[in-house]
C-alpha cells in the first residue's frame, strides 16, 4: 500500500537507476480510481523530496505532471499522486521501439518540452529535474515528472555530481558544482533529453545527431549558461517534417506522433491494468 492506495505495479518495467523517484500505478481503496503514485528513492532525503512534491502541487503548467495529493507522515515515506493515464518513461519508449525514435517524433517531442519549460520559466519556475527518465510519453503528449530533483538531491552550495537519482548526462555543469538551479540548467537538460531520444545516449558526438538537432542541441549543451538559448527560442521556426511544431503554437499540451511500437506498449499497459485485480483489504471485506 502507498497511503490508502493499493499498488498494481511499477510504471517502469525496469527500475531506472537514474530516475529521481520511484513510480507506481495504484488504485484507490474503493477500486474506482487509478493514480500514478511517486515516492522518493530510498537513498535520497525524503524531507527535501516532500518539499518539492508540495511545491509541484501548487503549480498548474501544461505539460507538467500534476500533483493532486501529497501524503506521508512520521511512520511512512512521503508520497504524491497524479491522475493516471497510460504512460511510458522515455527510456522504456526507446526499448519498446528497439532504438532511437524517428526524427518527426523527436522534433515534436522537443517542441512540446520546450513549450512546457518556456511556460514554467515565464512564471519564474525552474523544473530542475528534467532527464530522459523524467519524460513520460502519453497519447496526449509528453508529461514532465521528477520536479525539483536537483534541488531535492542536495542544497545549493553542495556538489551534486554523482548523487543518486541524478542523470549525470542531463545535469548542467553549474548545477553539478552546487549552483542554484535556474532556467539555463533546464535548457541544458532539454538538449540532453533530445540527444537521448535521437541517439540513445545523452552525450553524443555532434555528427551522431540528426542534422535538424545539431545546432539546437549543441547550443543547449554549452557549458556556459549564458550561451544557451532560452526555452522559448527553441523550435520556433518551421521544420521540414510534417508534424513539426513551434514552441508557442498552443497554450495546452498536444499529442505527438508516436511510433506504432510505443502505441502498442501503451495499449498493453492499459490492458494489464484493466485485468488487474485489486488486492483484498480488511476494509473491503466489511459489510
Amino acid at each position: 500500500m502507498i497511503g490508502p492506495h493499493a499498488v498494481l505495479g511499477r510504471l517502469d518495467d525496469e527500475p531506472e537507476h537514474t530516475a529521481a523517484e520511484r513510480r507506481f500505478i495504484v488504485r484507490s481503496g474503493d477500486g474506482d480510481r487509478t493514480f500514478l503514485a511517486r515516492l522518493p528513492r530510498p537513498d535520497t532525503d525524503p524531507t527535501r523530496w516532500a518539499i518539492e512534491a508540495e511545491g509541484a502541487r501548487r503549480l498548474s503548467i501544461p505539460g507538467l505532471l500534476p500533483v493532486g495529493e501529497v501524503g506521508g507522515g512520521p511512520a511512512e515515506l512521503p508520497w504524491c499522486t497524479a491522475p493516471y493515464v497510460p504512460a511510458l518513461p522515455l527510456p522504456a519508449a526507446l526499448r519498446a521501439h528497439g532504438g532511437p525514435l524517428p526524427g518527426p517524433v523527436v522534433q515534436a517531442l522537443g517542441a512540446a518540452l520546450a513549450r512546457t519549460l518556456a511556460t514554467a520559466h515565464a512564471q519564474g519556475v525552474t523544473h530542475a529535474g528534467l532527464s530522459p527518465a523524467a519524460v513520460l510519453l502519453t497519447a496526449d503528449g509528453p508529461r514532465l515528472s521528477c520536479f525539483g530533483a536537483v534541488r531535492a538531491a542536495a542544497p545549493d552550495g553542495e556538489h551534486r555530481s554523482g548523487l543518486p537519482g541524478l542523470d549525470s548526462g542531463s545535469l548542467a555543469p553549474e548545477q553539478a558544482a552546487g549552483g542554484r538551479p535556474r532556467p539555463p540548467g533546464d535548457v541544458y537538460a532539454l538538449g540532453a533529453v533530445l540527444a537521448y531520444a535521437a541517439t540513445g545516449h545523452t552525450v553524443p558526438e555532434r555528427d551522431e545527431l540528426p542534422s535538424f538537432l545539431r545546432e539546437p542541441v549543441t547550443a543547449c549543451l554549452s557549458r556556459d549558461p549564458a550561451r544557451r538559448p532560452q526555452a522559448h527560442q527553441l523550435f520556433s521556426h518551421p521544420e521540414p517534417a510534417a508534424h513539426a511544431a513551434t514552441v508557442l503554437d498552443t497554450a495546452t499540451p498536444s499529442p505527438i506522433p508516436l511510433p506504432a511500437s510505443v502505441v502498442v506498449a501503451l495499449a498493453h499497459q492499459s490492458a494489464q491494468l484493466l485485468a488487474a485485480e485489486l488486492p483484498v483489504t480488511a476494509s473491503r471485506t466489511r459489510h
